[in-house]
């Protein structure tokens, strides 16, 4: 379920876990849950931190971070390494615990995989009550499992739809200006129609179908689909009559509606280039097409499908090894890795909305009244994994260990039911096969 288009796969490493290493994970098993603490350790000395090998610019801010680190005190050395990151998760999975860094990067999703493996520790005792409270509600959100916090971000994610203006207009679409006036999904179906009207090939939307649906993609891009119609992709570790709930298999036969309407966009290029007037992806689309439209670029909400206007969130996150011998220097460079200098350099290296407050509120792409207000108002608002309701927006994707098993079978259902497949079907048989692989683990408690 791996990505096949190489342009997605380098620009969803800044928003999104990639989908190869989870399959990698679901492999992995084996962990009878449990905490581990690292060891606090003197507080000084070298220690060891692997990340991600991403874009260049995002290598360059890290790196000049740690140098930054190293060269501002005498205590502590940080040797870093970075890793590919196509085999980034899948090192962390074959690694042995002992033989994990002090400090190791990884992809939220995966967090409680890691944790229920033994091989991540809780950060709480290590970083400091300021670096806890600056981080964003939705960035403690995916890393935090009952009430310890395993990971902290730099940077965060958001799902919208992106809108050509000159197109829009010239079609008579009225579209919203946030998140109080959202489409609803008949408002949505009803733009696309009015749009296919005034198009020569009738092909107004682009759903990012070049990045192919049956992976990490078609999770993180339309699970907000069944969280906006009041569903779940787990609730109380059940699949089965949240997944498959009659208001989600009828939102998903709007979804797949839409494919009349949907430019395959094999080139990558389909907004861009101004052949769609609408496209359902990311912020890290934003460079590229602010470049390509100008003022005539527009940043939409998700359209609401009865429980209020959703997106997903979460990202690349920090954390401690669990066999660290050294958790006090850990946690003091993961103080200095979040703050406001580095995290707002990374956020400008990856165009990402920042994972923690005070960067967030002084950013030019995200402040009140920035380009990408709509992504941090989303953030404001998050539902944590379970409590998805009505009033919030950004929804962490299920904290479980056996979240691989999750999304691998939801994605095979949704390109199922992009390709026609019955949805019903499709979704209460991904349903069954999420909760026996549940009941097969013992339903992935860390104890």
């Amino acid at each position: 379920m791996s990505p096949t288009n190489s342009r997605y796969r380098r620009t969803a490493c800044t928003g999104l876990a990639l989908a190869l290493p989870l399959a990698a994970l679901a492999a992995c098993g084996g962990g009878s849950g449990g905490d581990t603490s690292a060891a606090a350790g003197s507080g000084k000395g070298t220690i060891s931190v692997w990340a991600h090998q991403g874009q260049k610019s995002e290598d360059t801010a890290l790196q000049n971070a740690v140098k930054s680190f190293n060269s501002s005190q005498s205590k502590i050395k940080v040797e870093l390494k970075l890793i590919p990151g196509n085999d980034y998760t899948k090192t962390i999975t074959a690694t042995d615990a002992s033989k994990l860094p002090d400090v190791m990067e990884f992809d939220g999703p995966t967090m409680a995989n890691f944790v229920y493996n033994k091989k991540l520790a809780a950060i709480d005792d290590y970083v400091s009550a300021k670096t806890l409270s600056n981080a964003t509600s939705a960035s403690k959100a995916q890393g935090e499992i009952d009430g310890k916090h395993y990971g902290l971000g730099m940077y965060d994610s958001g799902l919208g739809v992106y809108g050509n203006k000159k197109l829009l207009d010239a079609a008579g679409v009225k579209y919203p200006t946030g998140l109080s006036d959202d489409w609803t999904a008949a408002q949505f179906t009803a733009a696309l129609k009015a749009l296919k009207a005034k198009d020569s090939d009738g092909k107004v939307l682009d759903l990012q179908e070049n990045s192919g649906l049956a992976n990490e993609w078609g999770t993180y891009g339309f699970a907000p689909i069944v969280w906006s119609a009041g569903g779940s992709l787990l609730k109380d570790g059940k699949a089965e009559g949240a997944l498959d709930a009659p208001a989600v298999v009828s939102a998903m036969k709007t979804f797949q509606s839409w494919k009349t309407y949907t430019d395959p966009n094999t080139d990558g290029n389909a907004f861009a280039k101004g052949r769609v007037a609408l496209s359902w992806v990311g912020h890290w689309m934003y460079p590229a097409y602010s470049k390509a439209l100008g003022s005539d670029l527009v940043v939409l909400p998700l359209p609401d499908f009865g429980n209020g206007p959703k997106t997903g969130q979460g990202s690349w996150s920090w954390g401690i090894g669990a066999g660290s011998k050294n958790g006090k220097a850990a946690g003091t460079f993961l103080d200095a890795l979040l703050n406001d200098t580095n995290v707002t350099a990374m956020t400008t290296a990856n165009g990402a909305p920042p994972a923690t407050r005070t960067a967030l509120a002084q950013s030019e792409l995200y402040k009140q009244g920035g380009p990408l207000q709509l992504f941090a108002d989303q953030l404001a608002k998050p539902c944590g994994d379970s409590d998805i309701t009505k009033s919030c927006v950004a929804v962490t994707r299920p904290v479980t260990a056996g979240y691989p098993t999750v999304t691998a079978k939801f994605s095979d259902a949704l390109n199922s039911i992009y390709g026609g497949a019955d949805p019903k079907g499709a979704l209460s048989k991904a349903a069954r096969a999420i909760d026996q692989d549940f009941s097969d683990n013992a339903g992935y408690k860390i104890q």
